[in-house]
């Protein structure tokens, strides 16, 4: 049963509801906008083998807002089930929707965590580059989006921040980067809008490029050139690590979190062609700046 709770926990946090009408039992449900049909779908299929659900509804209704006057959706509802029973007087104890602490701290993996980001999650971006990561939590009180802040933290090492319309916000690029790591698995290809889009063209480097690096104070260099060309020799075996799924772990992020609270000093140096080339590499696959990678690669030695 775990899967399903943590599809339904990541579902109540993002499109879906437990009504109840007077005199009958609860029933869940979703809506999503056409451009989702797939999405739609796909969780239909997905929780009907748990619970009870009747077959995307097709819906067009009016709206002067809209240019073309109507929208168009698929909206999904659950018959009565002694599930959505006893998740309604869970999320719903006085008759109006809470977060349920418990309930969400027990099931909100990374599962939970995509099915959230698919209803409810924005991925800003320009030509690739992300930029932020919006999650839609406009309805939920600023308490309840602090709770979510926390749970994320402590349990994925995320540092999502609210911004001034109550929604969850991660700025980060390494964050962002991470985030995409975690939920990938459990996308949809009709969600691919919500990734990044990787250029596969290795950057063409033709010549060393002087540049500046900024580095954490507690590393002491006297040959700053030489010394952190040599370091980037290694990047060839963070690379392998990114291809074997075995990049993100608890240490990297907790290091990359510790140095973003460092003191910095500035370094000209020249980086050779093929150093430079794997830099760039990493850098739009990770969101890491080549000081965060030089660093690393002496951490790592």
């Amino acid at each position: 049963m775990t899967s399903i709770h943590s599809m339904l926990c990541g579902k109540l946090l993002g499109d879906g509801s437990i009504t109840q009408q007077a005199g009958r039992k609860p029933r869940f449900a979703f809506n999503h906008a056409a451009k989702d049909k797939e999405w739609c779908f796909y969780c239909y299929h997905s929780l009907n083998p748990y619970i009870p659900l009747s077959p995307p509804a097709y819906k067009r209704s009016m709206d002067p807002r809209i240019k073309k006057g109507f929208s168009e959706s698929y909206y999904v509802q659950s018959k009565s089930n002694p599930l959505i029973t006893t998740l309604r007087s869970i999320w719903y104890p006085d008759n109006k929707k809470s977060l349920p602490h418990d309930y969400i701290s027990r099931h909100l993996d990374t599962l939970a965590l995509a099915w959230w980001y698919q209803d409810d999650g924005h991925l800003k971006k320009e030509n690739e580059i992300p930029r932020k990561i919006i999650l839609s939590t406009e309805s939920f009180t600023h308490v309840e989006n602090k709770f979510l802040i926390n749970l994320l933290y402590n349990r994925f090492n995320l540092h999502f921040a609210l911004d001034g319309q109550n929604r969850l916000l991660l700025y980060d690029q390494f964050q962002i980067f991470y985030f995409l790591h975690l939920i990938t698995p459990y996308l949809i290809p009709g969600m691919h809008r919500k990734l990044i889009r990787f250029n596969t063209i290795k950057p063409s480097i033709a010549a060393s490029k002087r540049t500046t690096i900024y580095l954490p104070t507690l590393l002491k260099l006297k040959h700053p050139t030489k010394e952190i060309n040599e370091q980037l020799s290694i990047l060839t075996a963070l690379y392998d690590e990114i291809k074997r799924e075995r990049f993100y772990s608890n240490v990297l992020l907790n290091t990359v979190e510790e140095l973003s609270t460092q003191e910095i000093k500035p370094y000209q140096v020249v980086i050779k062609p093929n150093n430079l080339e794997i830099c760039l590499i990493l850098k739009n696959i990770t969101g890491l700046n080549t000081g965060q990678l030089v660093t690393l690669c002496f951490l790592m030695n």
